[in-house]
């Protein structure tokens, strides 16, 4: 029995879907009906997976209507879409091709279902991003306050500060009444703040952001995240490796556990300075202690177990 991928490339206003390996392509519109008809029709095959690119929120739901229809849902990084793309020579882009080259990307790495978060945890995500955002609005307040020099718009710009913080210190209660009234996440808080560098706040932007966290392998979760290496090559040529794509506001979370760590953490501290004693330069060698993070983090939740030491 043939194993059936399916590939879906989600706009504001339609979703084309193609079907690997019969070949089958076909577009329904965006809306209630398009996906109650959607799921109808992919359940009749019952694929192995429906891969789905991410696109800047539009396919939350979409994804959100497979799961609930029994369908076996990945979300898949844009930028891996990409670069397979250029592996394969597939040079033209429509949104129909878009969806054949996701479906046979899902085919040739025989990416797997994933879990979708659920609303508890959607709405902590959209808690973490907003405290996210006050954070940056407030960082470039203070940066305008230092170049001001009229009195008036000083003033302006202490009320807006003030009101600022005030919303800060309401999400983050917010933040705080959510993990406490689930004991998983208070567990998956505890535990991961038993690592030295990981904070309250990197740990809840881990469980907000990141849920696959303890359910994939080292590679898997690194990829995700946009924290695995790839390197520029071609022929003889060699080129520097880049990290990119994926989940920048847990990557960012990372460097900033990293930053600690290099510090604090004797196991990361002594990697970091081995990476430096090596000639690694002081980004890169960061850049490998978020990525090493990462993988303790990983671990600790499939696992179970708090930091060690030894």
């Amino acid at each position: 029995m043939e194993s059936i991928i399916v590939g879906i490339d989600v706009s504001k206003n339609r979703l084309d879907v193609a079907v690997r390996p019969r070949g089958e392509v076909f577009a329904v519109e965006r809306n209630a009906a398009g996906l109650e008809s959607l799921v109808a029709r992919l359940r009749v095959l019952s694929p192995r997976v429906v891969a789905l690119e991410a696109t800047g929120g539009f396919e939350i739901i979409v994804a959100a209507a497979l799961a609930s229809g029994g369908l076996p849902v990945v979300v898949v990084n844009p930028a891996q879409i990409r670069s397979f793309a250029k592996a394969i020579g597939q040079r033209a882009k429509t949104d129909p091709i878009d969806a054949a080259v996701i479906a046979h990307f899902a085919e040739a790495t025989k990416a797997e279902p994933r879990p979708l978060p659920d609303e508890a945890t959607r709405l902590l995500a959209d808690l973490v991003a907003r405290r996210r955002q006050i954070i940056e609005m407030i960082v470039a307040e203070r940066q305008r306050e230092k170049r001001v020099t009229i009195s008036h718009l000083k003033k302006s710009i202490t009320r807006l500060l003030k009101a600022l913080e005030k919303e800060l210190a309401s999400v983050d209660t917010d933040i705080d009444d959510a993990v406490r009234a689930s004991p998983a996440w208070r567990e998956k808080e505890d535990l991961l703040a038993s690592v030295p560098g990981i904070g309250t706040i990197i740990a809840r932007t881990m469980i907000a952001e990141l849920p696959e966290l303890g359910l994939l392998g080292g590679k898997q979760i690194t990829a995700l995240v946009g924290l695995a290496p790839f390197t520029r090559q071609s022929g003889q040529w060699r080129g520097r490796s880049f990290i990119g794509g994926g989940r920048s506001a847990v990557r960012a979370a990372l460097f900033m556990g990293a930053m600690v760590a290099k510090k604090h953490n004797p196991v990361l501290k002594a990697f970091f300075d081995h990476l430096i004693a090596a000639g690694k330069p002081k980004k890169v060698a960061l850049i490998a202690v978020a990525r090493k993070l990462l993988i303790i983090l990983n671990a600790i939740i499939r696992d179970n177990r708090p930091w060690q030491t030894a």
